[in-house]
């Protein structure tokens, strides 16, 4: 009996579960059809009730409860036996093998009466909200619908006063007693004017005969206007009336001389009708005058001066003709406006005619500036043409030497050595950071070279040398460009231990690009295994002294730095294995070995630039009178202000001159104030005992001290106005290439400030923030020199501006006031500052990393990462609370923290992925086309349930919303690829996201 127990159980907690399936079906029925259940009949919903109920046996239990519910259709125990028939017939007919055991359909389980209640609860709640907004609705329509009846039967009432008082002005004008509003005033005047007289006791009659005059009687007349007075029954009109008496009583003119003058109490009480007439005074006037008795009326004419018209009577006012006022106005108001619009029109005719002089007289002074500046550019072209054609082989000048190469190569090393320096020793980190130039002067060229000079027998004829030194490091690009421009020869300096770098090869294809010659100096030869140090001999002579180990080594590693020269498409051999082809070929690139340590080769390498200069180059090192000067650098120098390093090729600069200089403010012209040179074999950019000149010749690095000078622009070129030139011309042939260097110093309205102690340093710093930082990081003010309080201040701003991480000042290899310190600590600024270049950029990267690693895990909890995943059916571990399950990324990123939903089903809230397996280990992130296992946990509905509400037929989408989007745009966007972008556009359009 006890397995029968059980099974009895069994069968009620399946049949419960059904009910529970069925009940959310039958909810899922009714939401789909809440919507037409609005506006259709209700009989319509419980026919398709009835309809679900016959053509789904499963729901029969929940439908029956949910009709119970909303009183569609009765549910008792006692239901008819005809229906059970009924239902039985049915559910044999659609089950084959009968396995669905029969049961009551009357019966519902106490779950489905619990749900059934709490939708009926909920479908009444909701009828109740329907129909509290209706009965608003219906009320906000009454009072509108009040406010517009109110507000038509106003515009009738003034409708019907105004046709009113239009019909009355009709009739009157009819009548002919219509009056206008200048007539009324003028009879009111004269009426005023005659109860004066009276006043005054003036006798108005005949002095013959001493009869009274009787008043004209106009009883016909007033009659007819009591009349009319009585129809119309107005009050208005009836004191209308009393006043057109009281003027028209007035008597005429030619009686009041025939009738004596009465008492004045009797003139008081008569009424007088006629208007009165304007010849009256000048008709009785004179025997006004004549019959006067001595100051009678002295005071009248005040007393007529002192009487006001009484406009009281605003109701009169109403009375004129309105279509003639109307008329009266709009011609007045459009005479106006024809008058503003004459007047507008003179101004602006004489606007026009002004400024049109003023374009003719700017066009005619800009034709005159042309023709000038025509005239001076072909003075100074037959000029220029003229020294060149004076040029002469005997006459040379110094040849221009850049030397180039990879950092740490021995540049700068090599240059001491010749110069006996260590100008390498004194430079931050031992690395050149800026551009310099160093003039040889010929006696230190024939004492470098003269053991090597016993051999070869070569005479040097070239009064000097010059040599750029240009910095290695990768951001100076813009300084070895300026460099290998401005030379005649070059250098390319090879480590011989490492070969060709990446410095190497760019400095190599910029002397390719130019058509530059260059000599490649196989530097640090005496690394070599081994090596005996011969001091400052001829390569040549040191090699035969090294053991034969060490000449193999050499060998095998020139060999390769050969083999490399040839990847890039150079033949090149060692200098004094070349034969007189090889030298005639100028695609055949020498090799010196040197080492700038201890001096072996380096008097080779300056008497074969010597050769190279004077054998290939003489027709370019020919000296012309020419001016060609080139800025290489600007810095700021204690004592001295801004200062201009330049290099004279040819020509000559004075003291005195005005020299034309091009900034990002246009040309400036300033006068030479100084000229300065270090002493020969001294090096440019480094701070000595220079030497002041009145004159240098080309080719000369050269100094300059002049007012105006901070903006001048590094790479340029600078001109000297002479007597015979024009400014103009000078101006627009220094500023003709600007656009190119324009860019570099371009600035953004948000961004860092960037400050270096040389226009060079300050370019490469930019360069280095704009290309290669990822991203690009925006510079909104530059300058060059220390930082001072004022900068602090400048840069500030950025904290209001909501940018904190832009309030940053980059600081190369300048000093920093303490007043700029402490105010930089105020304001929330910071300084980053290095002598070395690459020290600052690591600074500030890394800030910047700290910086978007704060900011993203800030945005963690709002950023959501793309994906879609499949769950695999046969990898199911756990259904409920928390839910594992094996998945595959079908696309995009699933991440720990990824809700997940289903949209097919309504937008279901699986839950959020708490974590990742795969391989038995935990990861944070898997992507597209791995399978894993995720931890899902639903902290507001725990009871969801995989195989319930969901299956793997139902794939898993991250939920995405607009924060979201704009979380992962703002911080994440170098860690989504462009399908998982793609993949955002899709799932936009999935929760219809704006």
């Amino acid at each position: 009996m006890a397995p029968k127990k059980n099974k009895k159980k069994g069968k009620t907690q399946v049949a419960e579960d059904d009910d529970w399936d069925a009940l959310l079906q039958a909810e899922a029925v009714t939401n789909a059809s809440e919507a037409p259940a609005l506006v259709e009949d209700p009989r319509k919903e419980e026919d398709n009730l009835e309809s679900k109920e016959d053509k789904s046996p499963a729901v029969l239990d929940a439908a029956a409860a949910f009709l119970a519910a909303s009183g569609a259709a009765p549910v008792d125990a006692g239901d008819s036996s005809g229906a059970k028939k009924k239902r039985k017939k049915k559910k044999k007919g659609a089950g084959a093998g009968g396995d669905v055991a029969a049961k009551d359909d009357s019966k519902v389980s106490s779950k489905g009466k619990l749900i059934a209640e709490r939708l009926r609860v909920q479908r009444e709640e909701e009828e109740r909200i329907l129909a509290a907004e209706e009965a608003e609705r219906q009320r906000v329509a009454d009072l509108e619908a009040t406010e517009e009846a109110e507000r038509k039967r106003i515009e009738d009432e003034k409708d019907k006063k105004k046709r009113k008082k239009q019909e009355k002005i009709e009739r009157q004008k009819k009548e002919g007693t219509y009056m206008t509003k200048a007539q009324k005033q003028k009879a009111a005047f004269a009426q005023q004017r005659l109860e004066a007289m009276k006043a005054a006791g003036m006798v108005v009659g005949n002095k013959n005969t001493g009869e009274k005059k009787k008043k004209p009687v106009y009883g016909d007349r007033k009659k007819q206007r009591q009349k009319e007075e009585e129809e119309v029954g107005d009050d208005w009109e009836k004191e209308d009336d009393e006043i057109e008496a009281k003027e028209n009583a007035v008597p005429e003119p030619d009686t009041i001389k025939d009738v004596p003058a009465p008492e004045p109490d009797t003139i008081k009480d008569e009424p007088t009708h006629e208007p009165v007439n304007d010849e009256w005074d000048a008709d009785s006037g004179d025997d006004w005058d004549a019959d006067s008795d001595g100051g009678r009326f002295d005071d009248l004419e005040a007393k007529l001066e002192s009487i006001k018209i009484d406009d009281d009577d605003d109701d009169d006012d109403d009375e004129e003709d309105l279509i003639e006022k109307e008329k009266r106005v709009e011609v007045e108001r459009l005479r106006k406006l024809g008058l503003e619009r004459r007047e507008r029109d003179r101004i602006e005719a004489e606007k026009r005619e002004k400024l049109l002089d003023e374009q003719k007289e700017m066009k005619l002074q800009d034709q005159m500036k042309a023709q000038k500046r025509e005239e001076g550019k072909k003075k100074r072209e037959e000029q220029e043409k003229a020294n060149l054609a004076a040029r002469s082989r005997d006459d040379l000048r110094c040849p221009i030497a850049v030397i180039m190469g990879h950092v740490d190569t021995g540049k700068t090393k090599l240059l001491d050595k010749i110069r006996k320096t260590n100008v390498q020793g004194g430079e931050a980190g031992g690395i050149t950071q800026q551009i310099g130039a160093t003039f040889f002067e010929q006696k230190t060229l024939l004492g470098q070279t003269a053991k090597l000079r016993e051999s070869e027998a070569f005479e040097i004829t070239v009064p000097g040398m010059l040599v750029i030194d240009t910095p290695g490091h990768e951001s100076f690009t813009n300084l070895r460009s300026r460099g290998s421009s401005l030379c005649d020869v070059a250098i390319l300096v090879v480590d011989l231990m490492h070969g060709l770098e990446q410095q190497t090869i760019e400095s190599l294809n910029m002397l390719q690009k130019r058509g530059t010659p260059f000599v490649v100096a196989l530097n640090k030869i005496d690394r070599c295994y081994d090596w005996q140090v011969c001091p400052d001999t001829p390569i040549r002579d040191a090699l035969k002294k090294q053991p034969e180990g060490t000449v193999s080594e050499f060998r095998t590693r020139s060999a390769e730095v050969k083999l490399q020269l040839q990847e890039k498409g150079i033949n090149s051999n060692i200098y004094w294995e070349m034969g007189d082809d090889d030298w005639e070929n100028s695609d055949f690139v020498p090799l010196v070995p040197t080492s700038a340590i201890s001096g072996e080769g380096v008097q080779d390498i300056l008497l074969l630039l010597c050769q190279m200069a004077q054998r290939k180059l003489w027709r370019q090192i020919m000296w012309h009178a020419n001016l060609q000067c080139t800025v290489l650098e600007v810095k700021q120098i204690d004592g001295l202000g801004m200062t201009v390093d330049v290099l004279v090729v040819n020509g000559y600069l004075r003291e005195g001159d005005k020299a034309v200089f091009c900034t990002l403010d246009g040309p400036v012209v300033a006068e030479i104030r100084g000229l300065l040179t270090p002493p020969p074999s001294r090096e440019l950019r480094v701070k000595s005992e220079y030497i002041h000149h009145k004159e240098v010749k080309g080719a000369l690095g050269v100094k300059l001290i002049g007012n105006g000078l901070d903006k001048v622009m590094a790479g340029t070129s600078v001109l000297v106005i002479n007597n015979d030139d024009e400014e103009e011309d000078i101006k627009a042939e220094v500023m003709s290439d600007l656009t190119s260097i324009q860019n570099k110093l371009n600035t953004d309205k948000v961004g860092v400030m960037v400050q270096a102690s040389t226009l060079g340093a300050l370019e490469a710093l930019l360069q280095f923030l704009r290309e290669e930082t990822k991203p690009p990081i925006p510079v909104s003010a530059v300058g060059i020199g220390g930082i001072h309080k004022r900068d602090v201040t400048r840069i500030s701003i950025m904290n209001e501006k909501g940018k904190s991480e832009y309030a940053t000042i980059l600081a190369f290899d300048v000093d920093i006031s303490n007043e700029a310190r402490d105010h930089a600590k105020e304001m929330g600024v910071r300084i980053f500052t290095a002598d070395i270049i690459y020290h600052l950029f690591d600074q500030f990267t890394r800030f910047m990393e700290n910086l978007m690693e704060q900011r993203r895990q800030e945005a963690a909890a709002v950023a959501v990462f793309p994906s879609v995943v499949r769950i695999l059916p046969q990898h199911v571990f756990n259904q409920k609370d928390p839910i594992i399950v094996g998945v595959e990324i079908v696309e995009g990123i699933l991440k720990v923290g990824t809700p997940l939903c289903i949209p097919a089903l309504g937008g279901l809230h699986v839950g959020k992925v708490t974590s990742i397996e795969a391989n038995g280990k935990e990861q944070e992130t898997a992507r597209k086309g791995v399978s894993v296992a995720i931890r899902i946990v639903n902290e507001h509905n725990p009871t969801i349930t995989y195989g319930r509400q969901f299956d793997s037929t139902h794939s898993l989408y991250s939920t995405l919303t607009r924060a979201s989007i704009n979380a992962l745009k703002e911080n994440f966007k170098d860690k989504l690829e462009t399908d998982d972008w793609r993949l955002v556009v899709k799932l936009k359009k999935v929760f219809a996201i704006i």
